[in-house]
């Protein structure tokens, strides 16, 4: 189950910014033999690719639209062309509203599904033959905090989530039934200083603090090196899967005492509009 990077040929959609581009960078400093960046942002992408060839990484950009399913098969037809394989995936875009509920479009909860949910199937169905095939590889889905329990101000986001952690539970269910060894992970991380989430605050830093994008992409590729197959980011996030079993309105208060609701109060976000690597 252990992935090593170095060596690897590693895949990260989402990768012009954020934790994805910090992901990018680390591969490349750990050895992968070559880092494919996806993301909407060409000029974004291509200026990761320049950082790492600079020091001495190999690194290619493709612009792919992951709300387009022909989009992301010709691009993945494209890649496997050039390269033969994906070692490991990080499905690391996404993108985030910030809305209260009655004040969604149609249009921002499709485009929140898209991205966050519908992307995972499409770019995954395209790499996980090669891996069947080859007898080993490497899928990860950067979901979030969020899907553990819902949060005001994330009615689309929060269940895109919960959905997001379902796709890659039941990938790696699927996949361990029929025996095929193949590593999966699902990381879900509370808020990341990348920009998604300008403006979001937490009332005890000391326990749910705004994660740094650096240590968040360290910990991912160190649990991918691992075989680790759930990474909740602190740690202390985890202790929300026992706290569920309590009465709702036990928990409810519970929340209210560390001010989970009242993350999304401040909310900006990131000031470009395009979707953006997951925080």
């Amino acid at each position: 189950m252990r992935s090593p990077i170095a060596g690897a040929s590693v895949l990260i959609t989402g990768a012009a910014s954020g934790i994805g581009k910090e992901l990018a960078l680390s591969a490349a400093h750990r050895g992968a033999t070559q880092v494919i960046i996806w993301d909407i942002d060409a000029e974004a992408a291509h200026a990761v690719v320049r950082e790492i060839q600079s020091f001495g990484g190999s690194a290619t950009a493709y612009r792919v639209d992951l709300a387009d399913p022909a989009h992301v098969a010709a691009a993945g037809e494209e890649t496997i062309a050039a390269y033969g394989r994906v070692d490991i995936l990080i499905n690391s875009a996404g993108i985030v509203t910030g809305k209260e509920f009655l004040d969604l479009t149609e249009e921002d909860i499709t485009r929140t599904f898209n991205l966050n949910v519908f992307a995972l199937y499409r770019v995954t169905k395209v790499f996980l033959p090669g891996m069947i095939a080859r007898g080993k590889g490497s899928i990860t889905a950067i979901t979030s905090a969020a899907g553990l329990i819902g949060v005001a101000r994330q009615t689309d986001y929060s269940a895109s989530k919960f959905a997001a952690t379902g796709f890659i539970e039941s990938l790696r269910a699927e996949l361990r039934h029929r025996g095929t060894p193949l590593h999966t992970l699902n990381v879900q991380p509370f808020y990341v200083n990348t920009g998604m989430f300008d403006g979001v605050n937490t009332r005890i830093p000391l326990l749910l603090p705004i994660l740094d994008v650096d240590d968040v992409a360290a910990k991912i590729l160190d649990a991918i090196e691992s075989g680790r197959q759930s990474l909740v980011l602190p740690r202390f996030a985890a202790l929300i899967k026992v706290a569920k079993i309590l009465p709702v309105p036990v928990l409810d208060r519970v929340l209210d005492l560390f001010g989970i609701n009242a993350t999304m109060d401040h909310f900006r976000g990131r000031a470009a509009s395009r979707p953006a690597p997951e925080d």
